[in-house]
């Protein structure tokens, strides 16, 4: 039976520990200097307690942290103190140049390190996230079978420690800006009194413009007119004391194709019109 130590359990964390319980697998967590919220969630998923981080990284195979982006490094940094010596699986919404620190630091001391990211929803009896894992194979396979037929779906991604981590926040800088951006323009058409309108606009659209990449292309050939649009847009919601940083934003992104005029480019060439900024 492997033993699995979770750092920390949050609302994702216990949720994701508690589906490899199911697999038979023994979970530790640390309350060394955790809320009380988090102990209630320990004890809700029937998680076992230990002393310390120390006793933790003794006794398990396999290290899970989940924690805030921000406390990354430090979790992992006090996790490589104690010479850990088995699998540590990093999960969190990390860029992959802070994934290679990590990484770093934990395999100087004897740690094998996996990237990973969890994308969805806590797992339920309705939810299964996805958990993705890039790194050493022989360690993906391990945790991958932490999980094997729960609400928590591993998947494997080739081409080592960095995939996972850059795969979540590709996906993070849209479906979370997008749900800002979409406040904040609901925020404007109800200073107008549109607001009904503008949701009766969206909801005739059935896919989400994530998903329709054949678009990028004429994006990027009407940008030239596109970014003075929204130029206005930001404006308008100066005007209206809105935050107008997203849509300002925007219009600098678009700039970048600003030689794209009219010009029928394919995918690749669009998107690598984007690492060139605009001649000031």
């Amino acid at each position: 039976m492997t033993t699995l130590g979770i750092l920390h359990p949050g609302s994702m964390g216990a949720a994701v520990a508690a589906q490899a319980k199911r697999t038979g697998t023994e979970v530790l967590w640390c309350p060394d200097g955790r809320s009380e919220a988090t102990r209630e969630r320990a004890q809700r998923y029937s998680l076992s307690e230990v002393r310390d981080l120390a006793e933790m990284t003794q006794r398990c195979e396999v290290i899970l942290s989940l924690c805030p982006p921000a406390n990354a490094e430090e979790v992992a940094t006090a996790v490589a103190a104690e010479s850990f010596a088995g699998i540590y699986v990093d999960g969190n919404a990390i860029s992959p140049a802070r994934m290679a620190r990590i990484s770093t630091a934990l395999a100087s001391r004897g740690a094998t390190v996996v990237d990973g990211s969890v994308i969805g929803s806590p797992p339920s009896e309705r939810k299964t996230p996805r958990l993705y894992l890039s790194g050493p194979d022989d360690a993906l396979a391990a945790v991958a079978l932490l999980f094997q037929g729960t609400a928590v779906a591993p998947h494997l991604l080739e081409g080592g420690t960095g995939k996972a981590s850059a795969l979540k926040l590709s996906y993070t800088s849209y479906q979370k800006s997008s749900r800002v951006l979409a406040a904040v323009a609901y925020a404007l058409a109800d200073d107008h009194g549109v607001g009904e309108e503008l949701l009766a606009i969206a909801q005739g659209r059935s896919t989400s413009y994530l998903a329709e990449t054949a678009y990028i292309p004429k994006v990027a050939a009407r940008s030239w007119r596109w970014a003075p649009e929204m130029r206005e847009a930001a404006d308008a919601l100066d005007e209206a004391g809105l935050p107008s940083d997203l849509v300002a934003a925007s219009a600098l992104v678009m700039e970048r194709w600003a030689g794209s005029r009219d010009q029928k480019l394919d995918i690749g060439e669009a998107l690598a019109r984007l690492h060139t900024a605009p001649e000031a």
